[in-house]
């Protein structure tokens, strides 16, 4: 199984980004994609999740920034970024996560592939 992402790099504050992870070596429609984030001298943190068919969810943060999405005959998960903070500087990475019996999947510990990161720097 193999995640890459890419779509990271340097904008302003104020700008936006879209990052995408292509799946491989998995039955990408069967499993639920997240996005997380890590700062540097921090823990990783949930950012968004999307499940099958689309439903989604947002850590409080990005709501309303951020929009996950997923195109299923392209084994592509993405992530659309907009009014960026340089708060919202980290690496960014995807994870898949086959189906746990729960809706919300924002542990890490749910998800069994990473991708390797990309980093997003917003500068103010």
């Amino acid at each position: 199984v193999q995640l890459v992402e890419s779509g990271g790099g340097l904008v302003q504050a104020g700008g936006s980004l879209r990052l995408s992870c292509a799946a491989s070596g998995l039955t990408f429609s069967s499993y639920v994609m997240g996005w997380f984030r890590q700062a540097p001298g921090k823990e990783r943190e949930f950012v968004a999740q999307i499940r099958w068919k689309g439903g989604t969810f947002y850590e409080d943060s990005v709501e309303g920034r951020f929009t996950v999405s997923r195109d299923n005959a392209k084994n592509t998960v993405y992530l659309q970024m907009n009014s960026l903070k340089p708060e919202d500087t980290a690496v960014y990475y995807c994870a898949a996560a086959p189906g746990r019996g729960t809706y919300y999947y924002t542990r890490s510990s749910l998800y069994d592939y990473w991708g390797q990161g990309t980093q997003v720097t917003v500068s103010s």
